[in-house]
């Protein structure tokens, strides 16, 4: 690799405040804002909106769209009479 082009790679935390989740892991992401975790190291914390804890597909809570429905729908806007 060539020396000076690369960014930082470091441990960085990664939190999801809808979640109540943290968790450590190493990446490039910059951030101003710091952590201390439980270790007692201080670390730099990225907020994210969506993480495996608080998304639909991994919690379950995820909602089934009704395509039939959808579909009746369009016949009866635009099918023939």
């Amino acid at each position: 690799m060539k020396k000076g082009i690369h960014p930082e790679y470091r441990p960085v935390v990664f939190r999801d405040a809808s979640a109540d989740y943290a968790f450590l892991t190493r990446s490039t992401a910059v951030s101003g804002k710091t952590i201390e975790w439980t270790d007692g190291n201080t670390y730099p914390v990225v907020d994210v909106d969506v993480s495996s804890a608080s998304h639909p597909f991994y919690t379950g809570r995820g909602r089934v769209i009704d395509t039939a429905g959808r579909v009746e729908k369009f016949k009866q806007r635009y099918g023939k009479s």
